[in-house]
């Protein structure tokens, strides 16, 4: 009997589309990226960024190879003369036989929200333009772990550039220097374009831990060059803080620091929950490194100590998210809380995929978990616009053929608007007020 070519045609394209819809990998990481000398004057501002430092103040972070240049900024809301000017503080180390440049660290404001800023570091050199976030809803923060130094690094942050967000959120792993100390420089200059325009804010991944025994401290060059709001959060260690912005209470942990309930940052999240106001700020998200849930055979079970300890203490004070990089994809989750779906725990969302030269995490365990809701290995961005008090909006960006493919999305409803809050309240109090 003849074959039934137009059947068999259909057939093999709906085996592609399924396989290309359900089961999309993408191709292998790109090489690392090459970046040539290129000598400044030794005074001249590099490697600039900017992060939120209390309310209506900007950090602003750059590095000079000139040890005596001073650590001020300049700023004014047009371009030109400026009509401020705010004095920093400055550090430098030193690893094996790398020797930093001397790293600024100024604090400028009281700053008008969701305005833009011209500001000047060191008192010469280019001018630079930040924009502060909005005082309130709606707000958008753009999201990814995991960045390194890669071509698919160079297209994740093109995508990124193209959102129009507010605040840059990192859950660890932000150089892949490894101990290479240069690579944090040649970091800094690769995402200075966006990190000088909007405030990044970012936790330590592994690849932040580069500890020589007896040689070198854990986390200097981190510590050294990303300083976060830590002590204006009341925090003991810039490895955790909290920050609010808008109506959102963001808070960052550390999941290479201690974390039991003997710890500092134990003891510091207890009090930092206590103290949210969920009437001012409606949204309760929370960023670590290592995920807590996780369904890829990649880094399998590392969160679950962390989990244990912690998890209880973000359940009691409602959560809305959770969001970790470390492994190298995507995955979404239900509200979940204890491993299962629970309809007042969070939605946790892994997203280490911004384009590292380790390469993506390809292998899934079967059946796919009942928390877990979408999962996919490809390196990509996502954006998490919080529309109002009650409503939020996630969308993941694949990278294909360096274009952002909106593949994923999903409503978010916060736990304040569905009881969850005003129904977990005693548990709360009794869980962190407890000594």
């Amino acid at each position: 009997m003849e074959p039934d070519f137009p059947k068999l045609r259909l057939m093999v394209f709906l085996l592609i589309l399924v396989n290309v819809t359900s089961d999309y990998v993408r191709p292998l990481p790109r090489e690392d990226l090459e970046f040539p000398w290129n000598p400044k004057p030794s005074s001249e501002p590099q490697q600039v960024h900017i992060s939120l430092a209390g309310d209506k103040h900007i950090r602003v972070s750059w590095v000079t190879n000139d040890h005596s240049s001073p650590s001020t900024v300049k700023y004014r809301t047009s371009s030109g003369r400026y009509t401020s000017i705010a004095q920093g503080e400055s550090t430098s180390y030193g690893y094996l036989l790398y020797k930093s440049g001397k790293i600024h660290h100024t604090v400028i404001g009281p700053l008008e929200p969701n305005t833009v800023y011209f500001y000047q570091c060191g008192g010469q050199g280019p001018e630079f333009q930040l924009k502060t976030p909005p005082a309130q809803l709606p707000l958008t923060f753009a999201v990814v772990g995991d960045l390194g130094q890669t071509g698919w690094t160079k297209s994740t942050l093109e995508h990124i550039d193209k959102c129009k967000y507010d605040v840059h959120l990192l859950p660890g792993d932000l150089s892949y220097a490894d101990y290479m100390q240069h690579q944090w420089d040649t970091f800094g200059e690769l995402v200075e374009p966006l990190a000088s325009a909007r405030p990044w804010m970012v936790t330590e991944g592994n690849h932040e831990k580069e500890y020589i025994p007896l040689l070198t401290d854990r986390f200097v060059s981190y510590n050294s060059r990303w300083k976060m709001p830590f002590e204006e959060s009341g925090s003991p260690s810039n490895l955790y803080y909290s920050f609010e912005v808008a109506g959102v209470h963001v808070i960052m942990l550390g999941s290479y620091t201690d974390y039991d309930e003997y710890s500092n940052q134990y003891n510091w999240l207890k009090g930092d929950l206590a103290k949210v106001d969920r009437e001012r700020t409606p949204w309760l998200i929370v960023l670590f490194h290592v995920p807590w849930y996780n369904s890829n055979k990649a880094h399998q079970g590392e969160g679950d100590e962390m989990m244990a300890i912690m998890e209880p203490l973000l359940y009691a004070a409602s959560a809305d998210i959770v969001l970790a990089g470390h492994v190298h994809a995507y995955e979404r989750s239900k509200r979940s809380y204890a491993g299962k779906p629970d309809p007042c725990g969070a939605v946790h969302i892994t997203i280490g995929d911004g384009g590292n030269r380790e390469g993506l995490a390809h292998m899934y365990n079967n059946p796919q978990p009942e928390w877990s809701v979408f999962r996919e290995a490809s390196f990509g961005h996502g954006e998490l616009q919080i529309v109002n008090s009650t409503h939020a909006f996630w969308t993941w960006h694949r990278n294909e053929d360096d274009e952002p493919v909106k593949s994923d999305h999903v409503w978010i409803t916060s736990l304040v608007s569905s009881g969850c809050v005003a129904e977990k309240r005693h548990e709360q109090r009794k869980i962190l007020m407890a000594p």
